[in-house]
């Protein structure tokens, strides 16, 4: 592992989710609040709850076992599971769960995209459904 992954993985676990919070509800002001967030880098795990403006409960997002790997050619994202307590979100996730999407390639950020690959690697690439 390089140097630059090796930080960003610390940066990663060392960032409080109360920072991610006020982030992200410092972008989302007006359309909705992040209530709760939960990253675990080692697990491969991210919950979000938010709350839509207007509306009386929450959406939560189990995303679970995710990954950045070079195919060769190109970088690719895969997501194994993700689950959602609203019915039409679950949907949406099952449609893109399981397969290897193509990230496109911007020459600005093949080095930061290197990085991110190195720090979310798959440790056995799973390439049975590329799009």
């Amino acid at each position: 592992m390089s140097i630059k992954s090796s930080l960003l993985k610390m940066a990663i676990k060392m960032t409080p989710n109360v920072f991610i919070i006020w982030g992200a509800n410092f972008v989302l002001k007006g359309i909705a609040e992040m209530t709760e967030f939960n990253f675990d880098l080692d697990a491969r795990k991210v919950y979000v709850q938010t709350r839509l403006l207007g509306e009386d409960s929450a959406i939560e997002v189990l995303l679970e076992d995710f990954a950045i790997f070079n195919d060769g050619d190109s970088y690719r994202f895969i997501l194994h599971r993700a689950k959602s307590n609203k019915l039409w979100l679950s949907n949406i996730l099952s449609r893109i769960t399981g397969k290897a999407w193509k990230i496109p390639v911007i020459p600005q950020l093949k080095g930061p995209i290197e990085v991110l690959a190195e720090v979310f690697n798959e440790k056995t690439p799973a390439l049975e459904k590329i799009d």
